[in-house]
Protein backbone atom coordinates (compact mmCIF):
# COMPACT_ATOMS: atom_id res chain seq x y z
CA UNK A 1 0.00 0.00 0.00
CA UNK A 2 1.34 3.40 -0.48
CA UNK A 3 1.04 6.30 1.31
CA UNK A 4 -1.41 8.18 -1.25
CA UNK A 5 -3.32 4.95 -0.81
CA UNK A 6 -3.20 4.85 3.22
CA UNK A 7 -4.05 8.57 3.10
CA UNK A 8 -7.59 8.08 1.32
CA UNK A 9 -8.88 5.29 3.61
CA UNK A 10 -7.50 7.32 6.93
CA UNK A 11 -11.21 8.46 7.56
CA UNK A 12 -12.68 5.09 7.19
CA UNK A 13 -14.26 3.35 10.53
CA UNK A 14 -13.18 0.27 9.42
CA UNK A 15 -9.56 0.81 8.79
CA UNK A 16 -7.23 0.05 11.87
CA UNK A 17 -4.24 -1.72 10.09
CA UNK A 18 -2.38 -1.76 13.27
CA UNK A 19 -5.55 -3.34 15.36
CA UNK A 20 -5.98 -6.12 12.19
CA UNK A 21 -2.27 -7.04 12.03
CA UNK A 22 -2.65 -8.53 15.98
CA UNK A 23 -5.92 -10.56 15.06
CA UNK A 24 -3.72 -11.57 11.79
CA UNK A 25 -0.73 -12.72 13.69
CA UNK A 26 -3.46 -15.37 15.89
CA UNK A 27 -5.31 -15.59 12.96
CA UNK A 28 -2.25 -17.90 11.45
CA UNK A 29 -2.06 -19.71 14.99
CA UNK A 30 -5.87 -19.99 15.91
CA UNK A 31 -7.36 -20.27 11.98
CA UNK A 32 -11.08 -18.61 12.41
CA UNK A 33 -11.62 -18.76 16.37
CA UNK A 34 -13.25 -15.93 17.98
CA UNK A 35 -11.18 -14.37 20.70
CA UNK A 36 -12.91 -12.72 23.82
CA UNK A 37 -12.11 -9.13 23.32
CA UNK A 38 -11.93 -6.53 26.38
CA UNK A 39 -12.32 -3.19 26.01
CA UNK A 40 -11.12 -0.63 28.34
CA UNK A 41 -12.87 2.17 29.91
CA UNK A 42 -13.32 4.65 27.52
CA UNK A 43 -12.64 7.70 30.10
CA UNK A 44 -9.59 6.01 31.94
CA UNK A 45 -7.88 6.16 28.89
CA UNK A 46 -4.48 8.44 28.89
CA UNK A 47 -5.76 10.33 25.62
CA UNK A 48 -8.27 11.48 28.16
CA UNK A 49 -6.06 12.45 30.66
CA UNK A 50 -6.72 9.04 32.67
CA UNK A 51 -3.79 6.49 33.33
CA UNK A 52 -4.80 4.10 31.06
CA UNK A 53 -2.53 3.32 28.01
CA UNK A 54 -4.46 0.26 26.71
CA UNK A 55 -7.30 -0.29 24.58
CA UNK A 56 -8.27 -3.83 25.35
CA UNK A 57 -7.34 -6.94 25.92
CA UNK A 58 -8.41 -10.24 23.84
CA UNK A 59 -7.91 -14.02 25.00
CA UNK A 60 -7.55 -16.82 22.78
CA UNK A 61 -8.81 -20.13 24.15
CA UNK A 62 -6.43 -23.08 23.24
CA UNK A 63 -6.66 -26.83 24.14
CA UNK A 64 -5.58 -26.27 28.20
CA UNK A 65 -4.60 -22.29 28.33
CA UNK A 66 -5.91 -19.01 27.88
CA UNK A 67 -3.81 -16.72 25.43
CA UNK A 68 -3.61 -13.18 26.14
CA UNK A 69 -2.73 -10.52 24.00
CA UNK A 70 -2.72 -6.51 24.36
CA UNK A 71 -3.49 -3.97 22.01
CA UNK A 72 -1.89 -0.36 22.52
CA UNK A 73 1.51 -0.69 22.83
CA UNK A 74 1.72 -0.65 18.88
CA UNK A 75 0.12 1.69 16.61
CA UNK A 76 -2.83 0.22 16.17
CA UNK A 77 -4.79 3.07 14.10
CA UNK A 78 -4.74 4.67 11.14
CA UNK A 79 -2.58 7.86 11.13
CA UNK A 80 -0.19 9.20 8.39
CA UNK A 81 2.37 9.98 10.93
CA UNK A 82 2.39 6.07 11.83
CA UNK A 83 2.58 5.04 8.31
CA UNK A 84 6.03 3.33 7.32
CA UNK A 85 7.71 3.64 10.69
CA UNK A 86 10.53 1.56 11.92
CA UNK A 87 8.41 0.35 14.46
CA UNK A 88 4.92 0.07 15.36
CA UNK A 89 4.36 2.40 18.66
CA UNK A 90 7.21 0.72 21.06
CA UNK A 91 7.36 -2.01 18.37
CA UNK A 92 5.29 -4.99 20.77
CA UNK A 93 2.15 -5.95 21.88
CA UNK A 94 2.66 -8.45 25.18
CA UNK A 95 1.22 -11.88 25.84
CA UNK A 96 0.42 -14.07 28.34
CA UNK A 97 -0.21 -17.84 28.65
CA UNK A 98 -2.07 -19.13 31.64
CA UNK A 99 -2.50 -22.51 32.20
CA UNK A 100 -6.55 -22.31 32.61
CA UNK A 101 -9.93 -22.91 31.30
CA UNK A 102 -11.29 -20.05 33.42
CA UNK A 103 -11.07 -16.84 32.41
CA UNK A 104 -12.77 -15.57 35.65
CA UNK A 105 -9.62 -17.10 37.78
CA UNK A 106 -6.98 -15.15 35.18
CA UNK A 107 -7.89 -11.47 35.16
CA UNK A 108 -5.08 -10.74 37.05
CA UNK A 109 -3.28 -10.44 33.76
CA UNK A 110 -5.48 -7.51 32.77
CA UNK A 111 -3.93 -5.91 35.78
CA UNK A 112 -0.65 -6.63 34.81
CA UNK A 113 -0.75 -5.94 31.49
CA UNK A 114 -1.86 -2.36 32.17
CA UNK A 115 0.51 -1.64 34.80
CA UNK A 116 3.41 -2.34 32.37
CA UNK A 117 1.95 -0.30 30.16
CA UNK A 118 1.61 2.76 32.32
CA UNK A 119 5.20 2.15 33.35
CA UNK A 120 6.31 2.10 30.13
CA UNK A 121 4.51 5.07 28.82
CA UNK A 122 4.76 7.05 31.73
CA UNK A 123 9.17 5.80 32.38
CA UNK A 124 9.65 6.07 28.65
CA UNK A 125 12.64 3.97 28.75
CA UNK A 126 11.07 0.88 30.59
CA UNK A 127 9.94 -0.91 27.54
CA UNK A 128 10.18 -4.42 26.80
CA UNK A 129 12.63 -6.76 25.03
CA UNK A 130 13.51 -10.40 25.35
CA UNK A 131 15.88 -11.69 27.82
CA UNK A 132 14.39 -9.27 30.74
CA UNK A 133 13.57 -9.96 34.27
CA UNK A 134 10.56 -8.18 36.27
CA UNK A 135 10.61 -8.18 39.92
CA UNK A 136 7.55 -8.36 41.69
CA UNK A 137 7.07 -7.22 45.63
CA UNK A 138 7.51 -10.98 46.24
CA UNK A 139 4.08 -11.53 46.60
CA UNK A 140 2.11 -13.87 43.90
CA UNK A 141 1.52 -12.17 40.76
CA UNK A 142 -2.52 -13.42 41.58
CA UNK A 143 -3.20 -11.75 44.82
CA UNK A 144 -6.47 -14.56 45.19
CA UNK A 145 -4.48 -17.30 46.09
CA UNK A 146 -1.09 -18.58 47.32
CA UNK A 147 0.74 -19.00 44.30
CA UNK A 148 4.72 -19.23 44.21
CA UNK A 149 4.59 -17.54 40.89
CA UNK A 150 6.11 -13.93 41.91
CA UNK A 151 7.57 -12.27 39.14
CA UNK A 152 8.14 -12.71 35.44
CA UNK A 153 10.74 -13.15 32.44
CA UNK A 154 10.28 -12.16 28.93
CA UNK A 155 10.30 -13.69 25.80
CA UNK A 156 9.33 -13.96 22.10
CA UNK A 157 5.98 -15.51 21.91
CA UNK A 158 6.21 -19.23 21.44
CA UNK A 159 3.81 -19.32 18.83
CA UNK A 160 3.05 -16.09 18.11
CA UNK A 161 5.39 -14.37 14.94
CA UNK A 162 6.49 -10.65 14.27
CA UNK A 163 5.55 -9.20 11.46
CA UNK A 164 6.59 -6.25 9.47
CA UNK A 165 3.61 -4.34 9.25
CA UNK A 166 2.36 -1.51 7.72
CA UNK A 167 3.38 0.82 10.71
CA UNK A 168 6.90 -0.97 11.02
CA UNK A 169 7.93 -3.58 12.53
CA UNK A 170 5.78 -5.18 15.62
CA UNK A 171 6.82 -8.61 18.00
CA UNK A 172 4.88 -10.74 20.41
CA UNK A 173 6.56 -10.67 23.55
CA UNK A 174 5.37 -13.24 26.14
CA UNK A 175 5.52 -12.77 29.89
CA UNK A 176 6.38 -16.32 31.84
CA UNK A 177 5.98 -16.27 35.40
CA UNK A 178 8.35 -17.54 37.57
CA UNK A 179 9.33 -18.39 41.28
CA UNK A 180 11.09 -16.31 43.54
CA UNK A 181 13.80 -18.65 43.81
CA UNK A 182 14.24 -18.91 40.04
CA UNK A 183 13.95 -15.10 40.60
CA UNK A 184 17.09 -14.70 43.10
CA UNK A 185 19.35 -17.37 40.68
CA UNK A 186 19.12 -14.89 38.23
CA UNK A 187 19.65 -11.57 39.75
CA UNK A 188 22.44 -13.11 41.84
CA UNK A 189 25.19 -11.22 39.40
CA UNK A 190 24.66 -8.34 38.04
CA UNK A 191 26.19 -8.34 35.06
CA UNK A 192 24.06 -7.80 32.24
CA UNK A 193 25.55 -10.53 30.68
CA UNK A 194 25.35 -12.74 33.18
CA UNK A 195 22.05 -12.17 33.41
CA UNK A 196 20.56 -12.58 30.35
CA UNK A 197 22.27 -15.53 30.58
CA UNK A 198 21.03 -16.99 33.43
CA UNK A 199 17.58 -16.28 32.00
CA UNK A 200 18.47 -18.20 28.91
CA UNK A 201 19.55 -20.91 30.78
CA UNK A 202 16.24 -21.13 32.86
CA UNK A 203 13.87 -20.91 29.88
CA UNK A 204 15.97 -23.84 28.39
CA UNK A 205 15.24 -25.79 31.62
CA UNK A 206 10.91 -24.44 31.71
CA UNK A 207 11.05 -25.68 27.63
CA UNK A 208 12.11 -29.14 28.75
CA UNK A 209 8.59 -30.08 29.93
CA UNK A 210 7.12 -26.86 29.01
CA UNK A 211 7.86 -25.62 25.52
CA UNK A 212 5.23 -23.50 24.83
CA UNK A 213 6.54 -21.34 28.38
CA UNK A 214 2.57 -21.98 29.43
CA UNK A 215 2.61 -19.81 33.07
CA UNK A 216 1.12 -22.61 35.69
CA UNK A 217 0.05 -20.75 38.96
CA UNK A 218 0.18 -24.08 40.79
CA UNK A 219 3.17 -24.73 39.95
CA UNK A 220 4.66 -26.10 42.86
CA UNK A 221 8.67 -27.36 40.92
CA UNK A 222 11.22 -24.95 41.04
CA UNK A 223 13.79 -25.06 37.60
CA UNK A 224 17.23 -23.71 39.90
Amino acid sequence: MTLEEYKRRIDDDDFNPGWDCIEEAFAKVYGDKKARHFATNLKQRASLGGDQYLDGFSIYESSDFLHFVSFGMSALYANEESFGGEWSGFGYEMTFKIKSKELDECKWVFDVFANLAYSTNVAESGYLEPFQFIIGDGNPLDRSNDSRITALIVVNDTQIEGVDSIHGRLDFLQLVGITQSELIYITQNQDEGEIKERIKNLIEMMRADNPLLITDMKRDKSYV
